[in-house]
């Protein structure tokens, strides 16, 4: 009725369903009274995680702004073009790890020495922060709701920018993501600044506009099928660029997406790499292990 594909686990019987999927289970029956031991599921791709993020330096994930750090998911590159599953738990660990010391390193070499603060600057951010708040003449408010914006953004991207993408999807993406962009300035709410979750929407869609038109813009530009990107006009992937990274950058008020080169791998991560492409054992380089041991009633391959 969705869209989507029919799952059906009947077959593994009540008792297992409930054992192994108990939050399945309850999720379908309390928010679609639908009992999976009883009937399919109708399911569907959405997003479950952001490989591209913050452009950072490996070794200590400082960001292009002095003194802001970015580890785990919202820092891009580690993933490339599709994360294996389990990868987040090492990925937050390592590089939280060293973005939080690098960080602590600057802010300890920087504590005394004064900072040049633009109030201009604060007075503009403080603004428009609140403006989603300012209700008008005699408390009316004909401003644009926040989670109205924030359903048809997720619809938008969903439809146009979704795993199966082409050049018309992309570009009717951008033309709305512009649309909304121009209706999220004129976003209200009602409430104060306490407990106000209307007012942090406000934020989070005026941010996700922003994420979401670098994720399109560099789709566009990546004119081939890698990962996650499914390019219906473009099915092969591209050796030149898989080369390339693409990075949006603001420019004024519009957003700039260039191709940049990647770096070349570390040496001491190329016998890595190398591995990878060795499917007999026997060309394996001396020293690594040639295989994990067979599991019971499986043989080796």
């Amino acid at each position: 009725p969705h869209g989507g594909a029919f799952l059906d686990v009947r077959h593994l019987g009540a008792e297992r369903i409930k054992r192994k999927l108990p939050s399945m289970y309850e999720q379908f029956h309390a928010l679609a009274s639908i009992d999976i031991t009883r009937q399919p599921m109708e399911v569907g791709p959405t997003i479950h995680y952001t490989m591209g993020g913050v452009r950072v330096d490996a070794e200590t994930g400082a960001t292009t702004v002095a003194g802001l750090y970015a580890g785990g998911e919202v820092a891009g590159g580690l993933h490339g073009a599709n994360r294996l599953g389990g990868n987040s738990l090492g990925d937050i660990l390592v590089f939280g790890l060293r973005a939080g010391a690098a960080a602590a390193d600057f802010a300890m070499s920087r504590r005394r020495e004064p900072k040049n603060i633009d109030e201009r600057q604060v007075t503009q951010e403080q603004q428009a922060l609140l403006r989603p708040l300012d209700q008008g003449e005699n408390g009316a408010s004909p401003g644009e709701n926040p989670y109205k914006l924030h359903e048809e953004l997720q619809a938008v991207m969903q439809d146009d920018a979704g795993i199966g993408r082409s050049e018309e999807s992309l570009q009717r993406a951008l033309a709305a993501i512009q649309e909304l962009r121009a209706r999220a300035a004129h976003m209200r709410v009602s409430g104060g600044r306490v407990l106000n979750p209307g007012w942090h929407t406000c934020r989070d869609v005026s941010n996700m506009l922003t994420i979401s038109e670098a994720i399109v813009r560099c789709a566009l530009e990546r004119r081939e099928s890698r990962g996650s990107q499914w390019r219906f006009d473009h099915l092969d992937q591209s050796e030149e660029l898989g080369q390339v990274n693409f990075v949006s950058r603001r420019d004024g008020e519009a957003m700039r997406v260039e191709a940049v080169p990647l770096e070349p791998l570390p040496e001491r991560l190329r016998p890595l790499l190398e591995r990878s492409r060795f499917y007999d054992p026997a060309k394996l380089p001396k020293g690594y292990m040639t295989a994990r041991p067979a599991r019971a009633g499986r043989k080796a391959g």
